[in-house]
């Protein structure tokens, strides 16, 4: 079967032959249809995620640790699990019976794996996280990507009274404003300017912040949060960390914590299957009743080798088809 393989870390995975598998007991072949070009792949791939040795064991191997394909009997499913070295960026897959999700009819393959996942990483911890309250504001930090453009409109759908939107990109600015953000902040303002901006969103009230970018502009939001001077009466502001696009580290200053009333919080904190199967039904409701909109871009396997490096492309989700 065709596959993207990866045969050294540090390299790019390459197009090419790869052993088909073999079901075992309790085990099913998936024709896969579709899959994600996900972050946690290319760090896995990189050999900087901690979680390499388990999916990367041995080499050369199958890329993509999910994604989307037909059952025998034809019914279109989620799947997981699959053993190294074989991953979900090949023709086929086989994984344990019980790590397939039915997906709704009436959904394509590419929407049926880019979307649930990407918005899961905001509705979970909007919802169930921070328990986000009707009319609290929040700001999203990186709104202008994948996630952050269906943060925007999950925060609206689940009542949030003004949303807050990141970004450097002028037309996807213009796109999270079309999607539901009340105010917008441009990231490529001077260090000056963009604390300006942030601490005059801080004065008028913020309640909960979805990070997708960490580095850089999240210390600067944070240094925002400081208040000028000493209140017994805290506002509770909630930071969920979700994502590091502009870096891995920052700078925490000790009265960041101390004076704010700042908490922070990781994007999957108290996360269970239950909730990520109530989780996705109510995504696949929206969808259907044409409340969320996701921007995806195709991109066949034989390509993988060119769209490698990009974690999106040009705000879209790029989805690999076999």
């Amino acid at each position: 079967m065709k596959a993207a393989v990866l045969h050294k870390i540090g390299e790019i995975p390459r197009y090419g032959y790869f052993p088909e598998p073999l079901p075992g007991n309790d085990e099913t072949l998936i024709q896969v249809k579709a899959v994600t070009l996900e972050n946690i792949d290319q760090m896995m791939a990189k050999g900087e995620h901690f979680a390499r040795h388990q999916f990367l064991s041995e080499l050369p191997a199958v890329v993509g640790i999910r994604g989307v394909g037909e059952r025998s009997d034809g019914k279109l499913v989620g799947f997981s699990g699959m053993k190294p070295p074989y991953g979900s960026m090949a023709e086929k897959a086989v994984v344990p019976k019980e790590s397939t999700i039915l997906i709704p009819d009436g959904v394509d393959a590419e929407t049926a794996v880019a979307l649930p996942s990407t918005a899961l990483t905001s509705l979970f911890p909007l919802k169930w996280g921070v328990k986000i309250k009707p009319g609290e504001t929040v700001l999203i930090n990186g709104a202008t990507g994948v996630a952050g453009k269906l943060a925007v409109q999950i925060a609206k759908l689940l009542g949030a009274g003004r949303v807050i939107g990141t970004g450097r990109n002028e037309e996807s600015l213009k796109r999270i404003r079309e999607l539901g953000a009340d105010t917008i902040v441009n990231l490529k303002q001077s260090e000056e300017e963009l604390f300006t901006s942030f601490k005059k969103e801080v004065n008028k009230g913020i309640d909960i912040i979805l990070d997708f970018l960490w580095g850089y502009p999240t210390e600067t939001l944070i240094k925002a949060l400081v208040p000028e001077e000493i209140s017994l009466n805290k506002h509770r502001i909630q930071l969920v960390q979700i994502g590091e696009k502009s870096g891995s580290k920052l700078t925490l200053p000790a009265n960041a914590l101390r004076t704010s009333g700042l908490e922070v919080s990781g994007g999957t904190k108290g996360i269970t299957p239950a909730l990520i199967q109530e989780g996705t039904d109510l995504i696949w409701e929206w969808f259907k009743q044409d409340k969320l909109h996701m921007d995806i871009e195709i991109v066949p396997l034989q390509d993988i080798e060119s769209v490698w490096n990009c974690s999106d492309f040009q705000g879209k989700r790029i989805v690999v088809t076999p």
